[in-house]
């Protein structure tokens, strides 16, 4: 069974479900590249949306049961950390997704999430304060940030989302985590916590870790490294699975 009882400084020289993703800085304008790791191959599981839905379709018309992303209660946030010598002339940021959309099928131990990478957030200030975070960068650094992330790292319009595939093997198990992100996907294991609420669904939730280059992503560097992103990134999760009538 799946789920049952279950922040950027302009610099004097100037993220992200991702995350998720934002995985830049609005500081920096020329990312270093290294060498590009091997991209991973896209396993059936990555499937496309359509079929993830038609599965789910599929699985209520058998009348098992099939819960619906609540976009409105989940949440995906990632933290973004500065680095480098001069890693105090730019900020830590977190970018997010309140716009998550799929299903769950608790008795098949299977969950499909997936969200926008252009509809994610930079730097909301209460996940700042959340986060740990003590300062607030201005409108024109966030905005910089988010296009930055967007266009120079993420190739958002040739990858506009970030899908999830959730598997699990037996109750108490981490869950199962392909996700699939500039057209790589990477496994993960991570343990959550799962609860049911009166109505019949479900809230999951947990944290992970990723890097940037594992799915080809090159984290920004300038200054020979002075300034920089942190290839690692640090995810954390709320996702809330409703009862619903019909398949979405």
């Amino acid at each position: 069974m799946l789920l049952r009882t279950v922040p950027c400084r302009r610099a004097a020289a100037p993220i992200a479900l991702i995350a998720l993703a934002a995985l830049l800085t609005a500081c920096a304008t020329n990312p270093v590249r290294p060498p590009a790791a091997a991209p991973a191959l896209t396993p059936p599981s990555a499937s496309a949306p359509e079929s993830q839905d038609a599965y789910y379709r599929a699985a209520r018309a058998r009348g098992e049961k099939v819960l619906s992303i609540d976009t409105q209660a989940s949440l995906i946030s990632i933290v973004v950390r500065r680095g480098g010598s001069l890693a105090r002339l730019g900020h830590d940021h977190v970018v997010a997704s309140r716009a998550i959309e799929g299903h769950i099928a608790p008795d098949q131990g299977r969950a499909d999430l997936r969200f926008r990478l252009d509809q994610m957030t930079v730097d909301e200030a209460a996940l700042r304060t959340a986060a740990g975070f003590d300062s607030q960068p201005s409108a024109d650094a966030i905005a910089g940030t988010r296009h930055n992330m967007l266009s120079k790292v993420l190739d958002a319009e040739r990858f506009p989302l970030v899908l999830m595939h959730v598997t699990r093997v037996a109750p108490g198990a981490p869950l199962g985590i392909d996700i699939t992100l500039h057209g790589v996907t990477r496994r993960l294991s991570v343990p959550v916590t799962l609860a049911e609420d009166a109505a019949g669904g479900l809230v999951v939730s947990g944290s992970a870790s990723l890097n940037q280059t594992d799915f080809g992503l090159v984290p920004f560097s300038v200054m020979g490294g002075a300034i920089a992103v942190r290839d690692r990134l640090e995810l954390h999760f709320r996702i809330v699975g409703a009862k619903t009538t019909s398949a979405q």
